[in-house]
């Protein structure tokens, strides 16, 4: 079992989750157009609080993550709304090729810090696109390290201009980057704030 497995069933029970994802999805809408024609892919889903929140806005939402618990928590909450607009997929795309549909957003919350290699993912990202998608990557500002603590494996945040090239190199043209929230976390060195931007880049 992952830690994220083992996290899952508490995973919604912390408001500072929640109101992330509901911050965050407001800001995707203010920068993309949703509709009902719209497939939208939220990698790295967790218990789906993005998905979730973007999900009456678009014609179909794909739940991906890593973590079986965490999906598990979505196919409940699915079956709860009676929703047929959605779907769930177990999917790492670090190490499996990246599934036959496409998508006309992808959104990824609080994911791209804890993936190695973030060029490979992006143009993974790129793959699954629609010929006129948009990519939106919302996650950390560079930090010191503080906020996963010791022991942490992923990045330490991102630099705006460093990320937003990544995103040009795999085939997105960014057209907004910004800072859409920020979170508050009690570390060894007392309380820290951690801004949460917004990149936004599409194909066309």
């Amino acid at each position: 079992m992952s830690e994220f497995d083992e996290k899952a069933r508490g995973w919604d029970a912390d408001p500072a989750r929640v109101e992330r994802a509901r911050v965050v999805a407001e800001a995707i809408r203010e920068q993309v157009p949703l509709d009902d024609t719209m497939r939208v892919l939220d990698y790295g889903c967790g218990t789906g609080l993005l998905g979730f929140a973007l999900l009456p806005h678009a014609a179909h939402v794909t739940f991906a993550d890593t973590s079986e618990g965490m999906l598990e928590i979505v196919r409940e909450k699915l079956a709860a709304l009676g929703s047929a607009n959605a779907d769930v997929l177990l999917l790492d795309l670090t190490s499996e090729p990246p599934p036959a549909e496409r998508y006309d957003v992808i959104a990824s919350l609080m994911t791209l810090h804890h993936v190695e290699d973030v060029d490979m993912i992006l143009r993974r990202f790129r793959t699954l696109c629609s010929p006129r998608a948009t990519l939106c990557i919302a996650d950390l500002e560079r930090e010191d390290g503080s906020f996963h603590g010791s022991g942490f494996t992923g990045h330490h945040g991102f630099e705006r201009e460093s990320l937003a090239a990544a995103a040009r190199r795999a085939g997105f043209h960014p057209v907004a980057y910004q800072t859409v929230h920020v979170m508050t976390r009690e570390t060894e060195e007392g309380v820290k704030n951690y801004p949460l931007f917004l990149l936004t880049g599409r194909t066309v």
